[in-house]
């Protein structure tokens, strides 16, 4: 009988539903049981994919049983082997070593950096753990090199984190405004759902803002090849030609923003004709894109890493909504700013509080309420969570070069090819007393810094949920057992917490029940999931948050009697808006936030943004002329991790390369084919070039994937630099300033494949392990 289990896309925050099907197995004529065949296929009952899967979701069966790391293992030293060990051999050695850096050097010298790749249930867990009993708020997660600008400017414009936005308005917007974003290759059955609307639509346009012409590009109205770093500039142009042609919805601005005139300010002193000027495009151009703008009723943007990755990059994020605030297009449908998230499990993340300044249930860690609400639910003494926001991704390599941090615990992710600045985090990698590497590979480039490695469960092999980019919460249910002696993230997480002697905090016989316990944690938050339990996931599908159970609390009675007052805000004229009674008894699902166009800020009004555009963090000079971006690949995820070792996708995108524009090439004697070396401040790569019109003139592209594992001479990261938003802190990965070196006729000498490509990986193994 053959049996089906529907499940999640593990890969990117699109979160695909996915039914993996298994035919049980088979006695053969020995009397023996083999194993499952398991085929993997489009969920069509799926609210966001609809049955749609890219090459990755379609290949991931192939990477489960791929250089599995299959029990825990430990070294002293980094020049020693590892040598496997049991689970309470590895768990007292963790547990001591927390213990002395707690008693030595205090909290702030423990911490962890966790990742989008796990599940919700993961993620509250280390927060319990970290933040909670051992009073440090020093997790972060590889989020923070991706979402958490998109996270700082919903956060500061409209009062809370959470896209406002559903999928379902991919079809029924007028304009689709993308801007950093290649939708098509990294986020592909978005771009799937987007462009069959548009191809159905005649009325609709897409706009695409991007130095390179992507795939995505390719199928837009108006493609804006603008310079790197001149995104604030632009929307600060469109934003002028809105307000003098009165494209703008005055009504909305007065009664529910505040700080349009400080705005109007700023963008003031962006004449079209300057703004055309500083992003390389020509006048009519932007005027194209204003009209679009101040024409459509229903407008939708979407970014991604090219708006987040960025010195300015909160700046930018709150720019584009201004556009939105200034024409009344959100919380209707069709409309409002739609943060895409990078990885399948970034919005779960958030709502467990996985970065150093945010705790579970979208509470903030400098609130007094919010810590002490936390407290009492976790049964610890008031005052234990720390006031103070913990390190960020980039201050824990800093840490380890000032000697500060004692124990570093990186899980389900790899910083060693995905941080900024690789050399100097390579060395500050090297210099850490004790650091636990948690996965489901091995070898992976991090694992050449760790002293311990804990063999995880990953995808179909543990139970939990994940949350997408439209707030779609859909159960991941285990479908095989974990090799060897993996286990579930959570699990590892509480056993070390036990260890520690938190029993207590930690008497947890399952993932549902951990779930049960996060969740009532978000009751009468904006991110409300007491509603969805494993039992209604189970009967109905995923759901959307906020779905809050039926239960009334005390703090919703409250809010119902303010209703009178809440209700002097009007709603927008042109559309219907729910009663607020409603919306609190949530007696229909919300697809989209804020559709009574009030905002979870102290006065209900969302906050308009004046900031001038700064610029790239490095500029180009005469010795590095050339901006470098960088990004995914249709194919691959990440840093090989998983599509590495898929023979599909590792066969589409065999090689990384560089793009270069035929005048930037013919100016440095490079023709295409030609080995090329790209040199920063920081570093040097070797690519074959590419010579091609689809890049901007003076503007260069590398593929962002390989690590030394892969190719030791074209880690991207070795170029980048660590200048970061202030306010969000993420690091500016998407732009750094290179100069290009010619080497053909002389091709660079290159490892020996055989012995550091993982795909046939005798040589990592055998220096680096015995049983």
């Amino acid at each position: 009988m053959t049996q089906s289990v529907k499940t999640l896309c593990p890969y990117c925050g699109v979160g695909c539903g996915l039914e993996v099907v298994a035919t049980p197995p088979k006695a053969s004529s020995k009397s023996t049981i083999s194993k499952p065949a398991f085929k993997v296929r489009g969920d069509r009952s799926h609210p966001s994919s609809k049955g749609m899967v890219c090459v990755k979701g379609a290949t991931i069966l192939e990477s489960l049983d791929k250089d599995r790391l299959l029990h825990p293992m430990l070294r002293d030293r980094l020049d020693e082997p590892f040598r496997r060990v049991t689970w309470d051999e590895v768990g007292d050695r963790i547990a001591y070593e927390i213990r002395s850096a707690l008693q030595t050097k205090g909290a702030d010298s423990v911490c962890m950096y966790g990742s989008g790749q796990f599940q919700t249930e993961d993620y509250y867990i280390a927060q319990k753990l970290l933040k909670g009993c051992l009073g440090t708020n020093n997790f972060d997660a590889n989020s923070r090199l991706c979402m958490s600008s998109a996270v700082a400017g919903y956060m500061q414009s409209l009062g809370s984190d959470g896209p406002p936005c559903c999928y379902d308005d991919l079809e029924e917007t007028d304009l689709a405004f993308l801007i950093g974003t290649n939708t098509a290759d990294c986020h592909p059955i978005v771009f799937n759902r987007l462009q069959k609307a548009h191809k159905r639509d005649r009325k609709m346009k897409l706009v695409v803002v991007d130095p390179r012409r992507t795939p995505t590009a390719e199928a837009a109205d108006v493609h804006l090849a603008i310079r790197p770093g001149t995104d604030i500039d632009l929307m600060h142009g469109i934003a002028h030609l809105l307000l003098r042609w009165g494209h703008i919805d005055a009504l909305f601005m007065d009664e529910c923003t505040r700080g349009f005139s400080d705005y109007v300010s700023v963008f003031q002193s962006y004449p079209p004709e300057l703004v055309a000027r500083r992003c390389g495009i020509r006048l009519d151009q932007l005027e194209a894109v204003a009209k679009l703008w101040g024409k459509s009723d229903r407008i939708l943007s979407l970014w991604s890493m090219g708006i987040n990755q960025s010195s300015e990059g909160t700046a930018k994020v709150r720019t584009l909504i201004n556009l939105h605030l200034m024409t009344g297009t959100i919380g209707k449908p069709g409309c409002g700013p739609f943060s895409l998230t990078g990885q399948p499990n970034a919005m779960g993340g958030r709502e467990a509080g996985g970065l150093a300044h945010i705790l579970p249930g979208y509470r903030m860690v400098k609130n007094p309420d919010h810590r002490a609400e936390l407290e009492q639910a976790w049964n610890l003494p008031a005052g234990r969570i720390s006031p103070h926001p913990g390190r960020d991704a980039w201050a824990m390599i800093r840490g380890l070069e000032q000697d500060e941090v004692n124990v570093l615990w990186v899980a389900a992710t790899n910083p060693a090819v995905s941080m900024p600045d690789l050399e100097r985090t390579k060395k500050a990698l090297e210099r850490s007393p004790f650091t636990i590497l948690q996965d489901a590979y091995f070898p992976t480039e991090t694992a050449h810094y760790a002293h311990v490695l804990l063999p995880a469960a990953q995808w179909g092999e543990k139970t939990g949920t994940m949350t997408n980019s439209e707030r779609t919460v859909t159960l991941c249910p285990a479908f095989r057992e974990p090799p060897g002696e993996a286990r579930a993230d959570w699990e590892i997480f509480a056993d070390i917490g036990r260890r520690l002697g938190f029993e207590a905090q930690f008497a947890f016989a399952s993932a549902a029940e951990v779930r049960t316990e996060f969740i009532e944690l978000t009751r009468d938050r904006l991110c409300d999931q007491t509603g969805i339990t494993y039992e209604t996931l189970a009967a109905e599908g995923p759901l959307q948050w906020p779905q809050p159970d039926h239960a009334p609390s005390q703090t919703a009675v409250k809010k119902l009697e303010m209703r009178d007052v809440l209700e002097r805000f009007l709603p927008h004229p042109t559309t219907p808006v729910q009663p607020f009674a409603d919306a609190e008894k949530n007696d229909t699902p919300h697809k989209r936030l804020y559709t009574n166009y009030r905002f979870p800020t102290p006065d209900g009004r969302a906050r308009f943004a004046a900031f001038h555009a700064q610029g790239l963090a490095e500029a180009p000079d005469p010795d590095y002329p050339l901006v470098l971006t960088n990004g995914r690949l249709y194919g691959h995820w990440h840093t090989l991790t998983r599509t590495g070792r898929i023979e599909k996708t590792a066969a589409m995108h065999p090689d990384p390369f560089l793009e270069v524009h035929p005048r930037d090439a013919k100016r440095r004697d490079i023709e295409d084919g030609d080995w090329v070396e790209v040199r920063s401040r920081r570093g040097k790569v070797r690519l074959k070039a590419t010579v091609t019109k689809a890049i901007a003139p003076g503007t260069v592209f590398i593929p962002m994937h390989w690590g030394f594992l892969w190719r030791d001479d074209a880690e991207v990261n070795a170029l980048t630099h660590p200048e970061a938003c202030p306010i969000s802190l993420e690091p500016e990965l998407k732009a750094c300033t290179v100069q290009l070196v010619s080497l053909t006729p002389h091709a660079p000498k290159h490892r020996d494949q055989d012995a550091y490509n993982p795909v046939s990986m005798g040589g990592i193994l055998a220096q680096t392990f015995h049983g």
